[in-house]
């Protein structure tokens, strides 16, 4: 079985460590590729981070309008080979070939807009603000910047970051998923055509030793992460005390809320979207379903329904539309966790426990889950789940539902289904959270946006995405300057 290889000086090397650990396919328990995994990988970083920042010192004086042209020719890569990597993000991840060509249309979506770098980048000018003084504000690169991407989104991710970083003057390094690292190394191969200049991007292996020796690096100037809350956490502190400038995305508990209003067949087959999408393994995943006033039992069958109709399977079937969870491991928390549910006097309306898929028995697949009763100081509803299951939460009022949402530690997402703008607009302004939907199951932003994130869901400034890419990944600079007519006029 292959062993994979770094990317570093624009030639694929050797890992230095012997160690390795397995590629998996989710579906089918199949090892893909191993990946190297030990102290030894601090070393092929080193050696790329050093090939990056020579790279650099080229770079950052290229003109912007030609630091974007590789990028063109990276669209249009993407989008010539957009099935096979489509494919290889469900051999590897496990979610639907559906689910994974969208996800390849967002990274697209993400080169696109870093495209606009040369207008997103000008410079800010203010003529005479003294007589003869003029002030402007340049944006230059920061130098080397590493990026640490989760498994969930291997396609997607990266593109959140990669591609604003190098338009911006800056060099590259990737550390991928080890459970998931064979799209980006597939992405960084359909890269090597593009026209960068060696080591400019380089792909690195490995786990915790690769994270620490990058928050440790003096070389490195930035780090983007997308995780939980727990590793984002470690990686902004460490990194911030090491002088580097660190947007990192954690967990969520993402809650929707149902007004009387709303209609409730559309409204169910969105959220049942938008709970078991990608198996529930998403940071906009919605999680807990409150539902305002008497709603008589309608919206509890109707949510029951749209979820007993989804299909889980092996993703390459186009029929499926949820995979299974990542990794074994992973299957037995969310199952715990449902048994935690129970336990804590919960109903288990829909049970996915046990879910078998025909010729892919060995798979870890749970099937949509719905539990209700729980109480809300409990552990589950305030727990990450990161799986396919469903928490119905019934409350008084929409006041009451926002001091829940209000209270909770995350701040990913919160989504309010209604007819009524009044109640749209209140929530929108009061709920706390850096992404807000209005009758919409999935609050993703468009690439032009930013992913925002409140509370113990990010911990920087400045998010992925958008204009706020451009911000991270310059620094700005003030010149104020006067040029004196007697010294003019000597030349």
């Amino acid at each position: 079985m292959e062993k994979l290889k770094n990317y570093i000086n624009g030639k694929w090397s050797e890992s230095s460590e012997s160690q390795t650990s397995p590629v998996i396919n989710p579906a089918t328990q199949e090892v893909l590729a191993h990946v190297p995994m030990g102290a030894n990988t601090a070393k092929d970083l080193d050696a790329a981070i050093m090939h990056a920042q020579a790279a650099y010192l080229e770079w950052k004086n290229v003109p912007v309008m030609q630091r974007v042209q590789p990028l063109y020719k990276l669209k249009s890569l993407l989008e010539e080979h957009r099935e096979e990597l489509s494919r290889i993000i469900t051999l590897e991840c496990g979610k639907s070939i559906a689910e994974s060509r969208a996800e390849l249309q967002r990274a697209i979506e993400n080169v696109e807009t870093a495209c606009a770098t040369p207008t997103l980048i000008q410079s800010e000018f203010s003529e005479n603000i003294a007589r003869g003084v003029d002030e402007f504000m340049i944006r230059q690169p920061l130098g080397v910047c590493c990026c640490i991407s989760p498994f969930n989104f291997p396609g997607m991710i990266p593109f959140w970051f990669l591609p604003y970083a190098i338009a911006c003057g800056n060099s590259f390094v990737f550390k991928p998923s080890e459970k998931v690292p064979l799209t980006m190394v597939r992405v960084f191969e359909l890269m090597e055509g593009i026209g960068l200049p060696d080591g400019l991007v380089g792909l690195v292996h490995g786990g915790k030793d690769t994270v620490d020796a990058m928050l440790e690096h003096p070389k490195v100037k930035a780090i983007s992460f997308v995780g939980s809350t727990q590793v984002a956490r470690y990686i902004y502190s460490k990194g911030a005390a090491n002088g580097k400038r660190v947007q990192a995305q954690g967990g969520a508990k993402n809650p929707v809320v149902i007004m009387p209003d709303a209609d409730l067949d559309v409204t169910s087959r969105i959220i049942a979207d938008s709970v078991y999408g990608c198996a529930g393994q998403r940071c906009l995943a919605a999680s807990n379903i409150i539902t305002i006033g008497d709603q008589s039992g309608g919206i509890k069958e109707s949510l029951y329904e749209a979820a007993k109709l989804k299909v889980t399977g092996f993703g390459l079937d186009e029929s499926v539309e949820m995979g299974p969870v990542i990794s074994s491991q992973s299957k037995g928390r969310i199952e715990m966790l449902i048994e935690k549910g129970k336990q804590e006097g919960a109903n288990l309306l829909l049970d996915g426990r046990n879910c078998k898929v025909p010729g892919y028995e060995q798979g870890n697949f749970i099937g949509p889950t719905i539990l209700e009763g729980l109480p809300l100081e409990g552990d589950v509803v305030n727990t990450e789940i990161f799986g396919p299951v469903m928490s119905l939460l019934p409350m008084d009022s929409l006041v009451q539902a926002l001091q829940f949402i209000n209270s909770n530690n995350y701040g990913n997402m919160a989504c309010i289904f209604t007819g009524s703008g009044a109640s749209a607009r209140k929530f929108r302004n009061e709920a706390d959270a850096g992404n807000i939907g209005v009758n919409i199951g999935v609050a993703a932003p468009m690439a032009q946006f930013p992913f925002s994130g409140w509370n113990d869901s990010f911990f920087g400034d400045l998010h992925g995405q958008g204009r706020h890419g451009i911000e991270f990944f310059t620094q700005t600079k003030v010149v104020i300057e006067r040029w004196p007519k007697e010294w003019t006029r000597k030349f």
